[in-house]
């Protein structure tokens, strides 16, 4: 089956959205933004922590897609887990940048009300990628089954896991400049989620099996076409 002109993917195309979201990014002026209330900065901090490092955020994303796509035996499908891979990288390179520009001014006293002094005795104000709860990034969060349906439906999960994290995110933060390219973000998850479910549907057809869920293409390789 082939996929029309507009789902066709390449590494050019997904370089230019790459750039595309850190032209974005630049514009907004992430790199020497203040932003409007730094009081309560360290908290706005902690919720998009849970973008980079949680077990929704961009770093198990980009973990999950480019592992997955070794073993996955459509071609093109494994062109997509490697473009999104690659932009969940971009992703994440936003989401570092808005959290260093939260947190970079703190000083003793808001680091002490706002529960932040645990996380600055061990990384004073570097990034490092954990949870909103304080819990660290773990590759347990993500899976690579080696099964392409299996992960694809994982992937879709996945997408929709962020964009739900995404809107709790603009439900608690006010300040348009932490806003707008937490938006942005959401809206490409809905991408993601749309172009996994048109690549479920390709890896459906090449399996020409009655069920195709009781199949692995590792070891089953009498069901392929």
């Amino acid at each position: 089956m082939n996929l029309p002109n507009k789902y066709h993917y390449s590494i050019k195309k997904y370089s230019y959205i790459l750039h595309s979201s850190l032209h974005y990014l630049c514009s907004k002026h992430y790199f020497i933004h203040k932003f409007q209330n730094q009081r309560i900065s360290v908290v706005f901090g902690f919720y998009n922590s849970q973008l980079y490092g949680g077990p929704d955020g961009e770093l198990g994303a980009a973990m999950r897609y480019l592992s997955q796509r070794y073993s996955n035996t459509n071609r093109k499908v494994a062109g997509v887990l490697t473009d999104i891979g690659t932009e969940e990288l971009a992703h994440m390179e936003m989401i570092c940048a808005i959290v260093h520009q939260l947190t970079k001014n703190l000083n003793a006293k808001e680091l002490e009300e706002q529960g932040f002094a645990p996380y600055y005795i061990d990384h004073t104000i570097g990034i490092w990628p954990q949870a909103a709860s304080g819990e660290p990034w773990s590759a347990t969060s993500i899976q690579s089954t080696g099964d392409p349906l299996a992960d694809m439906h994982e992937d879709m999960a996945a997408e929709q896991k962020a964009r739900l994290t995404y809107d709790n995110i603009l439900r608690l933060v006010k300040d348009p400049d932490v806003c707008d390219p937490i938006r942005f973000l959401r809206e490409r998850e809905l991408v993601h989620y749309q172009r996994f479910g048109e690549s479920l549907r390709l890896l459906q057809d090449d399996l020409n099996k009655k069920n195709f869920y009781a199949y692995n293409p590792d070891f089953d390789k009498q069901f392929c076409k």
